[in-house]
């Protein structure tokens, strides 16, 4: 497992330590949830969600990445 060092305030690194106690769980363990809420997924974990909506889009490649385009250009202007 790697390590990371990052710069909070000092209030919140309490909230999060608080939370933590409060939750029986490791500040690690709280942030490595809020990523996975957040929708941060490793490569692999990517790779699966793309083979799965492949397989169940009926899009031939050009069309799915046509799609796959215009969705990301969406959400950036949003």
């Amino acid at each position: 497992m790697s390590r990371l060092t990052i710069t909070l305030s000092e209030t919140r690194y309490r909230a999060l330590k608080e939370a933590s106690a409060k939750r029986d769980k490791t500040i690690g363990q709280l942030i490595d949830e809020s990523l996975e809420q957040y929708g941060i997924k490793t490569r692999d974990e990517a790779a699966d969600l793309v083979r799965k909506a492949r397989a169940h889009s009926g899009l031939t490649e050009p069309q799915a990445i046509a799609a796959a385009t215009a969705e990301v250009r969406a959400a950036r202007r949003a």
